[in-house]
């Protein structure tokens, strides 16, 4: 049996030692030489994020009063007599604003007129007053024949009653005489002195009633004689003020007025007069004779663009700055109306690029600090409009 010395043995791990050392180097270098051949991972590409959305609606605009600038015309061909007002001056609704050159003459046919209605008055009034006093007059001599004849035809009824209740007793008288002279209590002459008397009662009786029927008829005649008299009174009356013709003299007036009126230019609405078109003695024109406006409040109207309008909202803030300078503040206010209609914009940007066809809606702002600008109707500026 061969038993191995220990120097062979140390040998013999040597050689192990050393080919494991060569075997890692070589596991080492061929991932060193792995990693150079292969390619190099992709980079990693991160996305983009996503951009915020829109806070703001930027537009152009333009500065105007308050209910927009509006021309205070007349009749053309007409001249201007006088102005009553300068530029810069604020007028309140109503107030003149000039007299047409055809003022004084309208003015001397108003007067005219209104003379003839003064005077149609008057004769209206003392001829009622005569027609009424006739009336009343005819009313009278009604009464002075109606009241004595009633008087007279009720005594006369009087009478009458009285002769019948006499007559009554007349007879009864005779009827008993009578059955007393058939049985030979009285005398013949006695009887025919009752029948005499009945008789007597019976005419008198028939000549009041005849005297009543002309009492009567006289009445009815005399009262339809005085009543036709106070008709005839009353119809010549309304005859006399139709005659007057008041009627036609008020609308006469009312129809000088009128004309009167379109010779004298009254302001619509309170505002400041901005501009001057029509100067005295000149011909008014269809361009008007001011520019009124109310500066006391001022807006801005902002052309914003059709894409962007369904952003904004009424009672939402806004900003306004100047495109050239004209003030240096930054302006507020608040969007009070959003139009209902898309035009074609008419504030121009200055950029040569920018779209001059665009279409765009206009929207109203209300500003808070009015007189800063109150002296810019029509300035250009940049809007913005708060819509987060």
């Amino acid at each position: 049996m061969n038993i191995s010395r220990p120097q062979d043995l140390l040998k013999g791990q040597g050689a192990w030692i050393v080919i494991l050392a060569l075997l890692a180097s070589g596991i080492a270098s061929g991932f060193a030489l792995a990693r150079l051949v292969a390619p190099p991972p992709p980079p990693v590409v991160e996305e983009p994020a996503p951009l915020p959305e829109q806070v703001q609606v930027a537009a152009l605009g333009r500065i105007e009063p308050q209910g927009e600038v509006i021309e205070v015309g007349g009749p053309t061909t007409e001249r201007i007599a006088r102005l009553e007002v300068d530029e810069g001056d604020y007028v309140r609704q109503g107030e003149v604003i000039a007299y047409l050159d055809s003022y004084e003459e309208r003015l001397a046919e108003r007067d005219y007129a209104a003379s003839q209605l003064t005077e149609a008055e008057a004769r209206l009034k003392a001829e009622t007053q005569l027609g009424q006093a006739q009336i009343q007059e005819a009313q009278t001599r009604l009464q002075q024949v109606d009241r004595p004849q009633l008087l007279e035809i009720e005594a006369q009824q009087a009478s009458i009653r009285e002769l019948e209740a006499e007559l009554t007793l007349a007879r009864v008288d005779l009827q008993r005489l009578q059955s007393l002279q058939r049985e030979g209590a009285i005398s013949q002459q006695e009887y025919d002195q009752q029948l005499w008397e009945t008789r007597q009662v019976e005419e008198r009786l028939n000549n009041a009633k005849v005297n009543l029927a002309r009492l009567e008829s006289a009445r009815s005649t005399d009262l339809s004689n005085a009543q036709a008299q106070v008709e005839s009174q009353r119809a010549n009356m309304a005859r006399s003020q139709a005659q007057i013709e008041v009627d036609s003299a008020a609308r006469n007036l009312q129809l000088a007025e009128a004309k009167l009126d379109r010779t004298i230019i009254l302001t619509p609405r309170d505002g400041e007069v901005l501009r001057i078109i029509t100067h005295p003695s000149e011909v008014v024109s269809e361009n008007g004779i001011v520019e009124l406006g109310n500066t006391r409040q001022m807006f801005v109207v902002a052309e914003v663009y059709e894409s962007d309008v369904g952003k904004v909202r009424v009672g939402q803030q806004a900003t306004v700055t100047s495109r050239n300078g004209a003030f240096d503040q930054t302006l507020t206010g608040v969007v009070e109306r959003i139009g209902s209609q898309i035009f074609k914009n008419n504030v121009l940007d200055d950029d040569p690029a920018a779209n001059a066809d665009a279409r765009v809606v206009e929207v109203e702002i209300r500003l808070n600090n009015s007189q800063s600008v109150a002296k810019l109707t029509n300035l250009q500026v940049d809007v913005s409009i708060d819509v987060e």
